[in-house]
């Protein structure tokens, strides 16, 4: 009996970013690395009745890079998707659509997820009809607001017929995007794949509604130093928009056309909670059967582990749950690895938090740094993980594996596993 093919590896070959401290990749791994925050004070006239006014905006608007008329035709997350992805696919080598850039369009493929989807498309138009009646409502408003829409605009971007998808599951949408994308080449649908996620709803109607809930830090005073993971005194996470994509391959396709390779997506793990619709299980339990899926998918031991980029939102539940988990699953070596948390610069981006991260991650691995977690003046002593602080810090040499965590509302849990080539 022959014994069964192995399995395709998946390599990362391009990234593209647009978030709360850079317009792009290269910016929002400088600003990282300083330790600088894109949380800031909304000027907004819908501001002045809300009981929390600030966020972390995009730091270049989107306006500001797409032409008018295309701009006008997409929700803000689908344009948060496709400045990713003209960026992500330019830094992979390729120019033009996927037949102009020598690929067959039915081996590409895109996946974009977002955890709302086009929501400030939905309002603007809710309040056209409102005001002034059906005629004011704009052909293009379910286009544009589609969950699908960012994905499928990548799509059209980059001619990608070997599927486009949209994975909804909260704040885990972007790392289970990755993981679909993972799957895809490794069952061989596609040789390049377009992932990650994007969101925009800055606005009114998520602001008090994350806000009622108790999800949003009211925490007064200099807005760069409220989001505050693994603190003794968080309470709660801050509002961010944005999106990235990476570009990832089988690592044959990328050896064939001589590609550069940041990292290795070495393996994926999912779960579910199965325990509330917004609070995560205390004792980390689906965090531990994700972790440990991720770690056996990618053929990895926990002492292999020499970096996590951690979900940590600076919840109060939240970041414990995850260090327990952490903990559970790596023993004595959680003493260890440095663990950091990038929502202490950018806030939460929702369904575009996980890929972020990745990305983050990737880099790490690539430079061999990890970018400092701010704002953790007092580290809770529930938390018992090495946090990395202040500075960067340097990773070890050698083919290291990192973790990205990334977990939703609804009990979603997406770890991903990232290899040093």
């Amino acid at each position: 009996m022959n014994s069964a093919p192995a399995r395709k590896r998946v390599v990362v070959t391009g990234l593209g970013a647009t978030t709360p401290v850079g317009g792009d990749v290269a910016t929002t791994w400088d600003a990282l690395l300083a330790g600088t925050s894109g949380v800031q004070t909304l000027t907004d006239d819908w501001v002045a009745d809300m009981p929390v006014r600030i966020a972390a905006r995009a730091a270049v608007d989107p306006s500001e890079v797409l032409p008018r008329v295309e701009a006008r035709r997409l929700d803000r997350s689908a344009q948060f998707a496709l400045i990713a992805a003209r960026e992500a696919w330019a830094d992979a080598g390729f120019e033009g659509k996927s037949d102009e850039a020598g690929l067959d369009p039915d081996r590409v493929g895109v996946v974009c997820a977002s955890g709302i989807g086009g929501l400030t498309t939905l309002l603007s138009n809710y309040d056209n009809l409102r005001d002034s009646g059906p005629r004011r409502v704009s052909p293009l408003a379910i286009p544009m607001l589609m969950p699908n829409s960012p994905a499928a605009n990548v799509s059209l971007e980059l001619r990608a017929r070997a599927g486009a998808h949209s994975p909804v599951s909260a704040c885990s949408s972007s790392s289970e995007a990755i993981a679909f994308a993972l799957d895809m080449i490794r069952l061989g649908r596609a040789d390049v794949v377009v992932a990650g996620g994007t969101e925009a709803v800055i606005s009114p109607l998520p602001v008090a509604a994350f806000s009622n809930m108790m999800a949003l830090s009211k925490r007064e005073g200099d807005p760069t130093k409220v989001s505050r993971p693994f603190d003794a005194n968080r309470d709660g996470f801050v509002l961010g928009e944005g999106g990235g994509l990476l570009v990832l391959e089988s690592a044959e396709h990328a050896q064939a056309r001589g590609a550069k390779v940041y990292a290795e997506l070495a393996g994926a793990g999912m779960s579910a909670d199965a325990h509330h619709i917004a609070q995560s299980d205390p004792e980390g339990l689906g965090i531990i059967a994700a972790t440990r899926k991720a770690l056996r998918d990618a053929d990895l031991d926990v002492t292999d582990v020499r970096h996590i980029n951690c979900h940590a939102t600076s919840t109060p539940v939240g970041d414990v749950a995850e260090s327990v988990a952490l903990n559970s699953v790596l023993g004595e070596h959680a003493s260890s690895v440095p663990v950091t948390a990038t929502k202490s610069m950018i806030g939460h981006l929702l369904g575009g938090a996980g890929v972020v991260a990745a990305l983050t991650t990737v880099l790490s691995l690539h430079h061999g740094l990890v970018p400092p977690t701010i704002n953790v003046d007092d580290l809770d002593e529930n938390i018992h993980l090495d946090v990395v602080r202040d500075e960067p810090r340097k990773l070890d040499a050698g083919p290291v594996a990192a973790l990205t965590n990334a977990f939703g509302f609804g009990g979603h849990n997406a770890v991903l596993a990232f290899r040093r080539t």
